[in-house]
């Protein structure tokens, strides 16, 4: 299966809202997104649904115009693309700028916590952390799992520490066992063979709005995964800067004709303010 074809319809559904709706307070006509979606090879029912689900949780909020029904943001949405935003335009997928700073997490559950266990794993890979032992994790940086944590209802069990490595560790070898480097640099790799061709050609108008969608869809599932681990200690030949050279490269030559085609293909409509409830 290739990046393309296992891309989600929320997870392109997001970029598209942080494309054309984040920060200009407007509400996108759901015929507009089905269209844009029909070029992305997502059929009607399956952009409906996607919808329909993301108002359920929270994601969406509808505008009904006339007979037209629209689409904006709530709080919740806006918080998860600025999050998404930061990832992929300032945080970025290098991290030249580590100061030595490790988070270390330490856990200890009952042995019959097998849900929790798996909970608090999942959440720790997903914030960076890697196994440095069975009960002890790490991250680079400071990072902050309070939130997390406490909405596991774990506080009771999790220490928390802020470290520095002793002079003599190899912190090199210590990130090799600890994190699938393996995988996420077949992930960065990938993204080059896929993106690189897009470096010196232009697709036609109307299709470069949803190669832009899957470019920066795929880009930040990446970034997402990656934990930032510093440069310095990771292999010479790690292909994070040159995927991120791609990626950019491509967004921008990609851009005019995709703003070109939005202002073509959709319709929007200033978000009438909501009551409180």
């Amino acid at each position: 299966m290739t990046g393309e074809e296992s891309l989600r319809p929320q997870s392109l559904m997001l970029t598209f809202l942080g494309d054309q709706v984040l920060g200009r307070d407007v509400c996108v006509y759901s015929g507009s997104v089905i269209d844009v979606f029909a070029r992305a090879g997502i059929g009607e029912q399956a952009t409906r649904s996607t919808l329909t689900r993301m108002v359920n949780r929270d994601l969406l909020r509808r505008q009904r115009e006339g007979r037209r029904m629209y689409f904006g943001l709530t709080g919740r949405s806006e918080a998860v693309l600025r999050d998404g935003e930061r990832r992929i335009w300032q945080t970025g997928a290098v991290n030249r700028h580590w100061d030595g700073t490790w988070t270390l997490l330490g856990f200890s559950l009952p042995e019959s916590w097998q849900r929790q266990r798996h909970d608090l794993r999942s959440q720790l890979t997903w914030s960076g952390f890697g196994p440095l032992f069975n009960g002890l994790w790490i991250a680079p940086g400071e990072v902050d799992v309070s939130a997390l944590v406490a909405e596991l209802g774990l506080s009771a069990h999790v220490k928390v520490f802020r470290a520095h490595a002793d002079a003599g560790m190899d912190i090199g070898q210590m990130i090799e066992e600890t994190w699938e480097l393996s995988d996420l640099a077949g992930r960065y790799e990938a993204f080059v063979r896929r993106w690189q061709s897009w470096e010196d050609r232009l697709p036609e108008a109307d299709d470069a709005l949803v190669l832009r969608l899957r470019l920066q869809t795929e880009w930040l599932r990446i970034v997402r995964r990656d934990p930032r681990l510093p440069v310095k200690h990771l292999p010479d030949d790690w292909p994070a800067e040159q995927a991120e050279k791609t990626f950019r490269t491509v967004h921008d030559r990609l851009s005019p004709l995709a703003r070109d085609a939005s202002e073509r293909l959709l319709d929007l409509v200033p978000a009438r303010p909501q009551p409180q409830g």
